[in-house]
């Protein structure tokens, strides 16, 4: 019998498919079995030629996972579809692998810290009261009291050709300007407890931005009583001379003022007699203004007594001077604010 090669071959194909469609059949019928050759198989990627069979020759009818070589592979071997394509399949994986991490992390939970107890910040024993109450609080909203003098310093202006600035705590604050000095443009910047760190954090806003001609400058015996805390002469010297800086630098002509005298700070009783320290930041203030070339106005060598505090009928609580105290006071301002403009000619 003579057979056609062609008819030969076609027989063939035509068995192969019959296998093929049998092998389908049969998968496609077989209940759902998890891949179990795991360790075996290093690439889960299905056989061109049969989607339902692994490379190793596992046959997996579900879409299973495993982390090999670092990515995650799956099979999708899922009867009845078609396979997908490798690179999609390994960029699927790829995509996985970076999941996984991300995963965990969400997952973690976060280190328990130990609760910290909060720290309370009291005031000195001495100060107490609403005096005191109102003085902390103005540190904390607005510690140099920039509020105090802005409308004020806003609504006087910078036109003034012979302007004058007195600056400094409650010792200038009580100063009635208008009465020692009739007539003449002074201006007062004195806010009562302020120490010299706070008067030159606000030496700006309320002498320089005012343009005078001359600024008078009269701080340190509230450092010394410890109003807002320890301070050194050094520091208290600093202040100053910051200020006095600024002022020349803004071509602006500066007097400098000593502290007065006391021996006691009746707010602050427990601290011990001031007189020392007093005397001590008047020494330096001397000879700094003589050594820069700034006039000094000596009030502390004019009313003090032998003790170091004020003469009879000068002061009446030891710390402030009274109107005839202030009447001392006033010609010794008004010759130191004379040779500063004698000087800025």
């Amino acid at each position: 019998m003579v057979v056609d090669v062609d008819d030969l071959g076609r027989v063939r194909l035509g068995r192969r498919k019959a296998r093929a469609r049998e092998s389908s059949v049969a998968l496609a019928t077989a209940p759902p079995t998890a891949c179990n050759v795991h360790t075996t198989c290093k690439w889960l990627i299905p056989r061109p030629e049969n989607p339902a069979v692994h490379r190793c020759g596992s046959r997996c009818s579900v879409a299973c996972t495993q982390m090999v070589h670092g990515l995650v592979c799956f099979s999708l071997s899922i009867p009845g579809q078609i396979a997908m394509p490798k690179r999609r399949l390994i960029l699927m994986a790829a995509f996985m692998a970076l999941c996984l991490p991300c995963a965990a992390m969400a997952q973690s939970s976060p280190v328990p810290q130990k609760p910290v107890a909060p720290v309370e910040l009291t005031a000195a024993p001495w100060q107490s009261g609403d005096y005191w109450a109102n003085f902390d609080r103005q540190l904390l909203v607005d510690f140099a009291n920039l509020a105090r003098y802005r409308a004020e310093d806003l609504q006087l202006g910078s036109k003034a050709s012979h302007r004058v600035v007195f600056i400094g705590d409650s010792i200038t604050e009580a100063w009635k300007l208008e009465t020692s000095f009739p007539g003449k443009p002074y201006v007062n910047r004195g806010i009562s407890g302020q120490t010299s760190s706070q008067i030159l954090l606000r030496f700006r806003q309320d002498a320089i931005d005012l343009h005078p001609r001359v600024v008078v400058i009269l701080a340190g015996t509230n450092d010394i009583a410890g109003n807002t805390g320890p301070t050194t002469l050094t520091q208290i010297e600093g202040n100053l001379e910051s200020m006095a800086q600024l002022g020349r630098a803004n071509h602006i002509a500066v007097v400098l003022c000593s502290v007065p005298p006391s021996v006691r700070y009746w707010w602050h009783p427990q601290l011990q007699n001031p007189a020392p320290r007093i005397a001590a930041l008047n020494k330096w203030l001397e000879a700094y203004a003589a050594r820069e070339h700034y006039p000094y106005v000596n009030y502390y060598a004019a009313m003090k007594n032998a003790a170091g505090g004020f003469k009879h009928g000068l002061s009446a609580d030891g710390v402030h001077p009274s109107p005839a105290g202030y009447a001392v006071m006033a010609p010794l301002a008004q010759a130191g604010i004379d040779e500063a403009l004698k000087q800025a000619r």
